[in-house]
């Protein structure tokens, strides 16, 4: 009988990368592999290539990866690799390479079985979290946003089924997991060219009522529809938690970015979110120094989000992506003045953060707590995605329960 041979998983980028990564892997502890701390005989690496710097350092992670394991082969997996197979066949130690839509077939490659054809959509959610799983329900986007190269990465939207989710969400309750991400690529498209949709999905996860938490990843302002927030709103199980994506607060720069929304239409949404769910979380995202942003075009998006209840921000320096329509466009910002400006929009996400914490001191609410443990203390969030901190204790962990929130257990990064 010939040794057992063995693999590691090395993932870049996004959620949706992590779920489908550990899918990848139980599929091959399935067919007989098993997990190598070190040398193994074959790596994935599931690839990045949402900004410039997230393709460098991909390119110099496999080739480290490739110094430390000259023996084994390397097979690259995702968004980099869908952009760019040829130059990436190129790389020292990489012996194969394949997109998004085939990414699965790693397994039959690996395993040596004949490669079948790749399916519209292949569902996959994470399981080596002991306390929540992040869970793939759509991929692929239609949109084509100026900046963008995902809709060229992932391909057309396309969607699980509500059935088949269920499904999922079986399979990882059995596992023990307490709290499940919805992951896809644009959430809110669930269902296109379907009788299903996204709100019909939240219904039906609501009615299972199965897992004790649920949160959107991310879902576009167009697509946070009234009857999804008062879904939400009257929900136990969805929490009080949106990251929606704004962009800019800049009117002229959301046109030039081919968003789907005006800056008033945003506002007006948050506004609603807001006095449905007084007690909700809200972070946005955020991309500073697109072309042609000019010191007036940051004020005002920057006053826009100042004048929002919003929680805090994720911020992002503008990157050119080559192929996209913003890659060509005039007035490319210089490095300083993005990094200047995206410092000023952190500034703002810390401020907004200590405000809406504030809001909360006092209260009791409920804290799913985590496995991992720092100096002593361990990790959790409320609800609506306080993080707090306590003392470890075994016995909490992967536990749901009402804690009152203060100054001395909050945890602002």
């Amino acid at each position: 009988m010939g040794t057992q041979k063995t693999f590691q998983i090395h993932t870049f980028g996004c959620k949706l990368n992590f779920s489908e990564s550990s899918e990848i892997a139980r599929r091959l502890v399935e067919g007989g592999l098993c997990v190598a701390t070190k040398h193994p005989d074959y790596i994935i690496v599931n690839s990045c290539a949402v900004t410039a710097t997230a393709e460098k350092k991909g390119r110099n992670d496999v080739a480290r990866i490739h110094r430390e394991n000259p023996e084994s082969e390397i097979v690259v997996v995702g968004c980099h690799s869908s952009l760019r197979p040829e130059e990436i066949e190129k790389w020292n130690g990489v012996v194969k390479v394949f997109g998004n839509r085939d990414k699965m077939s790693v397994v039959d490659y690996i395993l040596g079985r004949e490669l079948q054809p790749a399916p519209r959509f292949f569902s996959s959610y994470s399981s080596n979290d002991r306390t929540r799983s992040f869970l793939k329900i759509q991929d692929g986007c239609d949109y084509h946003c100026a900046y963008c190269t995902v809709a060229d990465a992932r391909g057309e939207s396309r969607s699980d089924t509500i059935s088949h989710v269920l499904e999922n969400i079986e399979k990882i309750h059995a596992a023990g997991i307490n709290e499940v991400i919805l992951t896809g690529v644009n959430l809110g498209d669930f269902g296109k060219g379907t009788s299903e949709n996204f709100y019909k999905l939240l219904q039906a996860i609501d009615n299972q009522n199965l897992i004790h938490r649920f949160r959107i990843s991310s879902i576009e302002p167009h697509l946070l529809t009234d009857n999804i927030i008062d879904l939400v709103a009257s929900s136990q199980t969805i929490m009080p938690h949106f990251h929606i994506p704004l962009q800019s607060g800049c009117e002229k720069i959301l046109k030039m970015m081919g968003r789907r929304y005006s800056a008033e239409f945003f506002a007006k949404k948050i506004l609603t979110v807001k006095e449905k769910i007084p007690d909700v979380c809200i972070a946005l995202d955020v991309i500073t120094g697109f072309p042609s942003e000019s010191d007036s075009d940051f004020e005002e998006s920057y006053n826009l989000i100042d004048s929002l209840p919003i929680s805090y921000l994720h911020v992002f320096t503008y990157s050119r992506r080559p192929g996209t329509p913003a890659a060509t466009m005039e007035g490319q910002i210089p490095e300083p003045v993005k990094r200047e400006r995206t410092d000023r929009l952190l500034e703002l996400s810390e401020k907004k953060k200590r405000i809406f914490y504030s809001q909360h001191l006092g209260e009791a609410r409920p804290v799913l707590w985590e496995s991992d443990k720092k100096n002593g203390l361990m990790f959790g969030f409320t609800d609506n995605y306080i993080k707090v901190k306590k003392s470890y204790d075994i016995e909490s962990v992967n536990k749901i329960y009402n804690f009152t929130i203060k100054e001395d257990n909050i945890c602002l990064s």
